[in-house]
């Protein structure tokens, strides 16, 4: 997710004191003191039920992961730019309990909380893969951990066609970088490859998400969102790059056009009346500003500039985590200068 060539861009950036690394740094750092006064949440059973059979349930068994994984990237990342090692070992506090409590997942949402929400977890352990004070006997532990509970549950709905099968693929394809499972994450990209223009229309709407009732336009941020950074991830381990795939005029940049648009003229949704929106009333930040900051270098993008700039720096910490830091850290496919 973080190649070294983006780190070392955005190290420079804070040594010469530019903006808006500057102040979204600040809010990294913040995030990483606040977890030093945070208890880990591990369990054996991740055990989340379905979001719509019981809302409550499934926001307080969910929790726990989404704040320890929070937490370990924060740390690791902060670690990466301040070199102290307080940052790498209280990141591993919070692994380290998730590889050594955590067995299984179950009930309905299990493995696609897991998947969304874990994706931190495995952030984390790539940027910390060099870091000396992380014992081979907890590294091994992680890495049986990542197998056998976080990919499985991964794998186990990677073929769903809607954002279920995005976050989970996502999930996968973070895990098989980790492992340096090339074969399996071939596996990632064929099916991304294979329902990409199922999901797309060739106006740019996502076919499942804009189904969703009232949140038609937040699940198609919440499909959108994992897809690009699947690519992104895939574009660091292969080179290979899937954020021009066009077929029939569709194309992920219709679809993040779309979205912008009926975010900002939600009155035009077609699907259903007045649908949900993206707020910029959050401490966490708010969709889709962290999805299109993500992008704006991508697709070299003054629309999504424009829409990001007022809100900069963006980080978005909620529950479900692609593009968490999206201004600190800026995406190019074509080096950094």
């Amino acid at each position: 997710m973080h190649p070294q060539e983006q780190i070392d861009f955005v190290k420079k950036q804070l040594e010469e004191r530019k903006e808006p690394y500057v102040s979204a740094f600040s809010l990294l750092i913040h995030r990483a003191d606040s977890s030093f006064s945070i208890r880990h949440h591990a369990v054996e059973d991740f055990s989340v039920p379905g979001f719509y059979q019981d809302k409550e349930g499934h926001r307080r068994l969910s929790v726990g992961l989404q704040v320890d994984g929070m937490s370990a990237y924060s740390c690791a990342l902060a670690w990466k730019f301040t070199g102290k090692k307080k940052y790498a070992d209280r990141a591993l506090y919070f692994m380290n309990s998730w590889a050594k409590m955590n067995r299984k997942y179950s009930q309905m949402d299990g493995s696609l909380v897991m998947s969304y929400s874990g994706t931190t977890l495995m952030i984390a352990a790539d940027l910390l893969k060099d870091y000396k004070r992380w014992r081979t006997a907890d590294q091994e532990q992680f890495k049986v951990w990542t197998k056998n509970v976080f990919r499985h549950a991964a794998n186990s709905i990677r073929f769903r066609d809607n954002n279920s099968g995005d976050w989970s693929r996502l999930a996968s394809v973070l895990a098989n970088a980790y492992l340096d499972d090339a074969e399996d994450l071939q596996e990632d990209i064929r099916l991304i490859k294979k329902d990409l223009f199922d999901k797309i229309a060739e106006d740019g709407h996502m076919v499942e998400e804009v189904k969703r009732q009232g949140n038609g336009i937040w699940y198609t941020y919440f499909s959108l969102a994992p897809l690009t950074a699947s690519m992104w991830v895939i574009y660091n381990e292969t080179g290979e790059n899937l954020f021009f795939a066009e077929k029939n005029g569709a194309s992920v940049k219709k679809a993040l056009d779309y979205l912008l648009y009926y975010n900002q003229h939600p009155q035009e949704w077609k699907y259903f009346k007045d649908p949900v929106t993206g707020s910029v009333h959050s401490m966490y930040g708010f969709w889709p500003a962290n999805l299109l900051e993500a992008m704006s270098n991508i697709y070299d993008s003054e629309d999504y500039r424009a829409y990001v700039a007022p809100h900069r720096p963006v980080m978005y910490g909620k529950h479900d985590y692609a593009w968490t830091f999206p201004t600190l850290m800026p995406l190019s496919l074509n080096g950094y200068k």
